[in-house]
């Protein structure tokens, strides 16, 4: 089944940066894989899971 927001090419660009975000990630320093990263990704994974929130509400 696919959603209306699947056809947004702002969610589709939105989640080709997060497979970006998270090859990046990886290649921080061990030290703030915890702290910084982790706040990364849970803001990075905001983007597309809004734009798909926001276009439900219609």
């Amino acid at each position: 089944m696919a959603y209306a927001f699947e056809n947004l090419s702002a969610w589709k660009e939105s989640r080709k940066l997060v497979v970006t975000v998270y090859q990046l990630l990886d290649e921080f320093p061990k030290f703030e894989k915890y702290a910084l990263c982790d706040q990364i990704r849970r803001s990075i994974v905001s983007v597309p899971s809004n734009l798909a929130e926001g276009s439900m509400a219609h």
